[in-house]
């Protein structure tokens, strides 16, 4: 069973309480309850606002170890000065996440409970406070982090864009390398980039450049959720009652949690300049979409199946900005497995060029 979304969103925190000073060793391994069943999503969410093209954004900052995990990367993070362990970088998710294994072994005090939206449901967590979480030469102090299991997100921890909000993070799927920098440094220009100024809500990168045979459409960029997912409103219109264009799949989120979605392929999907032909898409109102006020109107979750179609994507937070470089010549055709029968995805832009020369 594939596990397809694993993004989460925290909500609302429940309660508060005064950080503790004892370190890890000199604590118990902390007694961190299953999540729980939350209220619903409230309905007053409101739309984020518009987006543009812009091609101006270049990314350069500190090389990162990272790791391919299925289509997702991960990026060595140091936990009170532990570590490294392998955390998934998840721009879908607006709190980083330590894994259990790390919480217990490290005695991590027990914090405030919080709801979590995951891909797949939304619910109660426990979270643990964390001293000092450190990533590259970036690090954060005094945190409040959900602990969920470990096979559930897909390794140790997570990095959600609370360690992100201020940086440029560029994940370059060819290399396998994750570079991060101060947004506040001034950018340089670099030929064959395509880049778009996202709209952002709850810290969230939401593109409105995005067409699914030709109707317009919202797209959050979510790095931590390995299949591009479609709200139901997307699929009323571009599949109208045909089952027989859908294969049911089950995907996993982070607390758990399992679902089924219907699986189809769409013949055209544009991002900017760029088309995607022959696109595998789930279909789900997951609560990311309520939560973000996107699940009356048609919306994506833009997954690292489609991501990593590019040589590289950068995602600058600060400055709104999303910038997708092709891959080299001899590249255009790209294999997506998301689908039970895997073919080809074929890439082109609008001059023409579908691979950088």
């Amino acid at each position: 069973m594939p596990a397809l979304g694993r993004s989460l969103v925290l909500a609302v925190a429940l309660a508060s309480a005064a950080f503790a000073g004892d370190g890890p060793s000199a604590a118990p391994a902390p007694q961190i309850g299953k999540p729980r069943p939350a209220p619903p999503i409230p309905q007053n969410a409101a739309p984020p606002p518009s987006a543009a093209i812009d091609n101006s954004l270049v990314i350069g900052g500190d090389d990162l170890n990272a790791r391919k995990s299925s289509t997702r990367m991960t990026v060595e993070v140091h936990v009170n000065g532990n570590g490294p362990y392998h955390f998934v970088v998840d721009s879908g998710a607006d709190t980083s996440v330590v894994g259990l294994r790390i919480a217990r072994a490290l005695a991590l005090p027990l914090g405030t409970p919080a709801i979590l939206n995951g891909t797949t449901d939304r619910a109660i967590v426990d979270r643990v406070r964390v001293d000092r979480l450190a990533l590259g030469t970036t690090a954060f102090s005094n945190l409040e982090l959900p602990a969920l299991k470990d096979y559930d997100l897909g390794g140790e921890g997570m990095i959600g864009i609370d360690a992100l909000v201020n940086q440029r993070l560029m994940m370059d799927f060819e290399k396998h390398v994750i570079k991060v920098e101060d947004a506040r440094i001034p950018v340089k220009m670099v030929s064959g980039e395509i880049v778009i100024v996202a709209r952002r809500r709850r810290g969230q990168l939401i593109l409105t450049q995005v067409k699914a045979v030709g109707l317009p459409l919202d797209a959050v960029i979510d790095t931590g959720s390995e299949i591009t997912i479609g709200n139901i409103a997307l699929r009323d219109k571009l599949i109208r009652g045909n089952r027989d264009k859908f294969t049911t799949v089950e995907a996993t989120g982070v607390t758990g949690v399992t679902i089924e979605m219907q699986l189809a392929r769409i013949a055209e999907l544009k991002i900017g300049s760029i088309t995607l032909r022959n696109v595998p898409m789930a279909f789900a109102d997951v609560p990311p979409f309520a939560l973000f006020g996107l699940s009356k109107e048609p919306a994506l979750l833009l997954g690292t199946d489609l991501l990593e179609a590019f040589r590289r994507v950068s995602l600058d937070f600060r400055a709104r900005k999303v910038r997708f470089q092709l891959r080299h010549c001899g590249s255009s055709d790209v294999s997506i497995s998301s689908s039970p029968d895997a073919s080809f995805t074929r890439m082109s832009t609008d001059n023409g060029e579908a691979c950088l020369r």
